[in-house]
């Protein structure tokens, strides 16, 4: 399956998911994420902020902030994304494609070894994945590429094998519920 049809067909299963039902499995997928060992190490976490059915990653952000942790979110600039710190996840506007992003340009993040929640389509336990189609994570790894990186997703999200490309850099560690 081509990566076209197979982010239809994904999108396509976001959709048919309740409220309810997203909700419940972010709920398990901020208790898988909080006792992992990926976050326990972090100091900063690069996260986002989540767009129609993805995983609610907001409380999980709150949370990183109510441990001592401190919390970037990504902004999009033409087509490069930087990571602006937050301290108030509600100082967000629609941004890129209508996606939450801050409202300030500043302050712009700088820990190299800041935690990176990877969204995503379609991810397999390699940790081979399929974004959106921008390429905005893959460029920025590839300047930045000592960042740990985890990749929250619904199961159906997880699939045996991912053909990837020779710019797809794969995640560290995939949770998914």
């Amino acid at each position: 399956m081509d990566k076209t049809e197979l982010r239809r067909r994904i999108r396509e299963k976001k959709r048919a998911m309740t409220a309810e039902e997203i909700q419940a499995r972010s709920a398990r997928l901020a208790a898988l994420f909080a006792a992992s060992e990926a976050y326990r190490n972090a100091k900063t976490i690069y996260g986002y902020l989540p767009y129609n059915q993805e995983v609610r990653t907001v409380p999980m952000l709150e949370q990183a902030l109510r441990d001592g942790k401190r919390v970037a979110v990504p902004k999009c600039y033409g087509d490069e994304m930087k990571f602006i710190y937050l301290d108030d996840l509600t100082r967000v506007a629609p941004g890129y494609a209508g996606i939450p992003e801050p409202i300030a340009d500043e302050p712009v993040a700088d820990d190299e070894t800041a935690l990176m929640l990877m969204p995503g389509l379609a991810f397999d336990r390699e940790g081979h994945r399929i974004g959106y189609g921008g390429g905005f994570y893959d460029k920025f790894l590839s300047r930045e590429p000592n960042h740990p990186t985890l990749a929250l997703c619904y199961d159906f999200q997880l699939l045996p094998h991912l053909d990837t490309e020779e710019h797809d850099i794969p995640v560290d560690t995939v949770l998914w519920a």
